[in-house]
C-alpha cells in the first residue's frame, strides 16, 4: 500500500456566506462546490466565484459531461447547469448517510458514509448495481484514468484513498493534515484533486501524486 503526505497546491475561501462545503465537481472548466441551498461555479485558476445555482445541495455533486447530479436528500437530482432547472430526481441508496457522488463508466457512484461503502447506481432508476466496502468513513468519490478514489473524514483525521475498483483492496492513501477535514472530492483529471473542508467553508486543491511516486 502507497502512502504520502498530501501537497495541498490551493485554498479557496472561506467565503463570508458559505457555512460549509459538501460536494464538490469540475466541468472542465469550473469547479462546482455545494453548500445547503446552493451550488457555486469558480474558476480554480484564479479562485473567483462565478455564479451560483438555487438548488438543494445538501451533499455530493457530479458532472457527466452535460449535467449536473446533486444528492439532496433521500434523491439524486440532475440539473441543468446553464439555469439551475432540475430536470429528472432518482432515488439515492436507501439507508441515509449518502456524501459522496461521482460519474464514471455511465454510472453515478454513490458515497455512503457512516456505512464505510460506495455504491455503484443506474442513473436513471437509481438501482444498486454493485457495492465496494471501505475501512473508513466514505465522503467524497472520484475517478481519475481508471482509479476510484474516495476521501475520509473520521476521528478528526482526513484521507484520500485508492481503491481498487473491483475488490475494494486499499491501495493508496494520501494523508491529510491534522485538522483539515474532506467533506467532497473530485478530480479535475490531471494533477489536482479538490477536496472540500465542510465547515471550514473552504475548497483545498491537493495534488494528485505521480505514479510510482508514493512511497510504502
Amino acid at each position: 500500500m502507497k502512502r504520502s503526505a498530501a501537497d495541498i497546491l490551493a485554498e479557496y475561501g472561506p467565503f463570508p456566506d458559505i457555512d460549509g462545503v459538501h460536494g464538490v465537481s469540475y466541468d472542465g472548466r469550473h469547479l462546482w462546490f455545494a453548500s445547503d441551498g446552493r451550488l457555486t461555479a469558480l474558476d480554480p485558476d484564479s479562485g473567483q466565484r462565478l455564479r451560483s445555482l438555487e438548488v438543494a445541495a445538501d451533499a455530493g455533486t457530479a458532472f457527466d459531461g452535460r449535467h449536473l447530479f446533486q444528492m439532496a436528500g433521500e434523491h439524486i437530482q440532475k440539473v441543468d447547469p446553464d439555469t439551475g432547472r432540475v430536470l429528472a430526481r432518482i432515488p439515492a441508496p436507501p439507508g441515509g448517510g449518502n456524501s459522496g457522488l461521482a460519474w464514471a463508466e455511465g454510472s453515478l457512484w454513490v458515497g455512503q458514509y457512516r456505512d464505510c461503502r460506495i455504491q455503484q447506481i443506474d442513473p436513471e432508476t437509481g438501482e444498486i448495481l454493485r457495492t465496494l466496502e471501505s475501512e473508513r468513513f466514505v465522503t467524497g468519490v472520484t475517478w481519475v484514468d481508471g482509479e476510484l478514489w474516495h476521501g475520509t473524514w473520521q476521528d478528526d483525521q482526513s484521507d484520500l484513498r485508492r481503491l481498487d475498483p473491483t475488490s475494494g483492496e486499499l491501495l493508496e492513501r494520501i494523508e491529510m493534515p491534522p485538522g483539515v477535514g474532506v467533506s467532497g472530492l473530485e478530480s479535475d483529471g490531471g494533477e489536482r484533486f479538490f477536496c472540500g473542508g465542510g465547515n471550514s467553508g473552504t475548497v483545498r486543491a491537493v495534488r494528485r501524486p505521480a505514479r510510482g511516486a508514493a512511497v510504502d
